[in-house]
């Protein structure tokens, strides 16, 4: 599971970067900002200190785990994208995953999770690139829809990483189906945005 985690966001990014056929801007600035907040994230600690199962640990999943650390890219790449250190055309989710590289790393080889963590190792990397891949779907679809399009997608953005916290919130506490149910509302967006971009490579 080690293996998994340190492999499935930079695989997921040559596969993303390959189905959305673009040449990712700011990469190098992606990669040591994305170091700098892992090593920052290893050396600090948690934020919240969760206790049992309650809500302390749903917002300590939220925050420490799971939601901001693969919101923050994408807030990131947005202050970059004004301040003109990246160019060409808007491309949040190909910044934002190699963003978060560093971080899938330095869990893989984290001593504090057993080996065979199936939460930390495989759940959480998968829901990085959900709540990455799916805001930045309906970031682009608020880029280019009328005044609907924009509500529904913004209270999408804000659906998916409480859908992805609540989705580990469920696993950690034993709650499976809640935690399926949760996490197929999470990665969804995900599944639809890719076939979008298989479709847009082959036209």
């Amino acid at each position: 599971m080690s293996f998994f985690c340190l492999l499935w966001v930079p695989v997921f990014y040559f596969f993303w970067r390959g189905i959305t056929a673009v040449n990712t801007s700011g990469w190098v600035w992606a990669l040591i900002a994305g170091s700098i907040a892992a090593l920052l994230q290893s050396f600090i600690g948690p934020v919240i200190s969760p206790e049992g199962f309650g809500v302390s640990r749903w917002v300590s999943g939220f925050v420490d785990i799971v939601a901001l650390p693969a919101l923050v890219p994408l807030v990131v790449y947005l202050l970059f994208f004004y301040l003109r250190l990246v160019s060409g055309s808007p491309d949040f989710a190909n910044f934002a995953l190699l963003w978060i590289v560093p971080a899938s790393i330095f869990r893989s080889l984290a001593g504090s999770y057993s080996p065979n963590d199936p939460i930390m190792l495989v759940l959480v990397p998968v829901l990085w690139t959900a709540i990455i891949v799916g805001v930045s779907f309906f970031i682009t679809i608020i880029q280019n829809s009328a005044l609907a399009g924009i509500i529904l997608s913004s209270v999408a953005i804000i659906a998916v990483p409480l859908a992805a916290a609540t989705s580990y919130w469920a696993f950690f506490s034993q709650s499976n189906l809640v935690g399926v149910l949760f996490l197929i509302v999470a990665i969804a967006p995900m599944f639809v945005s890719a076939i979008t971009s298989f479709r847009g490579v082959g036209e």
